[in-house]
């Protein structure tokens, strides 16, 4: 997800994808520690993306204060 795409959204609908990311990257760790991951480039752009995700969530709510 761009940066553009997440500006757009509203905190509540960001605070949703972060939880679900991290949910696919628990689930990735996990699938990685068995053997079974075969594209483990997904862990790096999972934990960019819930890094980006978690600052646009904080730039929009140091905005609305």
């Amino acid at each position: 997800m761009k940066s553009k795409e997440i500006r757009e959204l509203s905190a509540n609908e960001i605070e949703k994808k972060i939880r679900d990311s991290r949910e696919t990257l628990l689930q990735t760790r996990l699938r990685k520690q068995t053997g079974q991951l075969e594209q483990p480039h997904l862990l790096q752009s999972l934990r960019r993306e819930i890094a980006r995700m978690e600052t646009i969530l904080v730039e929009k709510i140091s905005s609305e204060s």
